[in-house]
Order: C-alpha cells, then sequence, then structure tokens
C-alpha cells in the first residue's frame, strides 16, 4: 500500500506519495534530512493501481520508496539517472512539461 496526498496549484496537481511503511521515518543523506511526515506524504491509502491512476493524472509527483518509484519508473515517468537513494530509500520527483492539451 501507499499513502498519498494531492495539492493543487492554480493549473497543476502535484502527488506526494510514499510507499506507507516509511510514513513517519526521516532519512538523511549529507546535510540533507527528509522527513517522511504524514502531514506532507498524506493519511488516504492507494493500491498500486490506485496510484498508477494518480500517477496518470498529476502534473509534478514527489515520490519515496522503492515500490513507489519503481511504479513510476515502470510507467516511464522517471530513469534511473532520475533517482536519489537517501539511506537506500529511493526518492524522484517528476514534472510533465508543454503543453497539456
Amino acid at each position: 500500500m501507499f499513502r498519498f496526498k494531492l495539492y493543487r496549484f492554480e493549473n497543476d496537481l502535484l502527488l506526494a506519495a510514499s510507499d506507507e511503511d516509511l510514513i513517519g521515518r526521516s532519512v538523511t543523506q549529507g546535510d540533507i534530512v527528509v522527513h517522511i511526515s504524514e502531514q506532507f506524504y498524506g493519511t488516504e491509502q492507494a493500491d498500486q493501481g490506485e496510484l498508477r491512476g494518480l500517477l496518470a493524472r498529476c502534473t509534478v509527483a514527489n515520490l519515496m520508496g522503492e515500490r513507489c518509484v519503481k511504479l513510476a519508473k515502470t510507467l516511464g515517468l522517471v530513469s534511473d539517472e532520475n533517482i536519489v537513494r537517501l539511506e537506500g530509500v529511493p526518492h524522484a520527483q517528476l514534472a510533465v512539461m508543454g503543453d497539456p492539451s
């Protein structure tokens, strides 16, 4: 399962999604500390099919965790060179560029 939260900014829909088991954890890489919080990543649950639909709708995404990032990679939304690891936890961000019409 995944946790997610949607944010709307004008014409953009941001999806924050994480593997559910990471919620409440903090990861560090050098000076960077990321809190995988329920406040940011949300309380709503989604299975893989639901997350796939959310990824298809969003224009921006912040993704955390093995399963979450792997799904985005499988869908061709992120590639290996765009994935960073924080204490071994994969993290990726994506933005849909261009005219959405």
